[in-house]
């Protein structure tokens, strides 16, 4: 269904193993400003991405052949009068790229955001949701009464 690559995965894990810095298991090395959930739901693949702090009109979602690209930008604050005391939330533009399965129905992918939260629907394709085989044969013996 999905095919989730992350070019860094094997430099963080290189990195940790080298330099001694591993992360407790099940943790990144690096935050990753887009986190993301993806399960299958009846006929459809749900993917929903983490994005508080984001404005629906920055977020764009885009498909190529079978690649999906999401991206959206963390403004900073509109006044810009502020003295900033803390700043720990990541701004700026981040992406994350999903190659989809060919068992995808990418033309019709629904999207919606809600509480910080995008949420793609992606249907199963027709020809990849399970379906009964009629088996053809002869026809079955006649009974004979003795």
């Amino acid at each position: 269904m999905l095919m989730r690559t992350d070019p860094f995965r094997e430099f963080d894990r290189l990195a940790q193993q080298v330099f001694g810095t591993a992360a407790p298991s099940g943790t990144w090395s690096r935050p990753n400003p887009m986190p993301m959930d993806a399960y299958r739901s009846g006929d459809e693949f749900v993917v929903s991405f983490d994005l508080p702090g984001v404005a629906p009109d920055a977020i764009d979602v885009d498909v190529e052949r079978n690649v999906l690209t999401v991206k959206a930008e963390r403004r900073p604050m509109a006044d810009k009068d502020v003295e900033m005391q803390v700043s720990e939330r990541p701004l700026g533009v981040f992406s994350r790229q999903l190659f989809l399965g060919e068992s995808l129905d990418t033309d019709n992918i629904r999207a919606s955001y809600d509480a910080g939260v995008l949420t793609l629907r992606i249907p199963v394709a027709e020809q990849a949701k399970p379906r009964k085989i009629a088996i053809e044969g002869a026809p079955a013996p006649k009974e004979i009464n003795a």
